[in-house]
């Protein structure tokens, strides 16, 4: 397989596999040097490439995988806590500080939900992946997964409701 090929084959997907590792490692250095690392992976194993029923899922696979071996290592102490707000154009200040208030809301939020929850929530809600998807990449039922994905959607609500209406009603 040619460079060439390769790009066509990875590139559609690697900005996925650059956000679920930002979502799980929250450092924008960490999430690139593991996007790298997983391409650099899946580029030693292009001659297996054509066995893969799903190389995205494959892909996102060991992106998840690489991540978490990364939290757990000794590195992870090292991790900075960096997170960046996305910009809107064309709007107004005002709103511009309030979306931007609110991201982070959810990003906070997101990062207290346990592990399983976060990554259903950032592969169906942010990365629009579907549940059978899901399953495979984290190695769950369908089911287990429409579960995580409820538990950790209503813990977003509640604490956006609770946050929002300053504890009145």
């Amino acid at each position: 397989m040619q460079q060439a090929d390769f790009l066509k084959i990875v590139g559609p997907f690697q900005d996925k596999l650059f956000r679920l590792a930002k979502r799980l490692l929250t450092s924008r250095e960490e999430a690139e040097d593991a996007t790298q690392e997983v391409l650099l992976k899946l580029w030693n194993k292009k001659k297996n490439m054509g066995e893969y029923n799903n190389v995205e899922a494959f892909a996102m696979t060991m992106t998840k995988n690489f991540c978490l071996d990364r939290l757990k290592s000794k590195q992870a102490g090292n991790l900075k806590l960096v997170h960046t707000n996305y910009e809107e154009k064309g709007s107004s200040l005002q709103k511009q500080v309030e979306a931007n208030d609110s991201v982070s809301w959810v990003e906070k939020i997101m990062e207290d939900l346990p592990e399983q929850q976060k990554m259903v929530l950032q592969l169906r809600d942010v990365e629009e992946y579907d549940y059978d998807e899901i399953a495979d990449m984290l190695e769950m039922k369908p089911t287990a997964v429409r579960v995580a994905l409820s538990r950790a959607r209503k813990t977003v609500r509640d604490k956006l409701i609770k946050k929002h209406s300053y504890g009145i009603g």
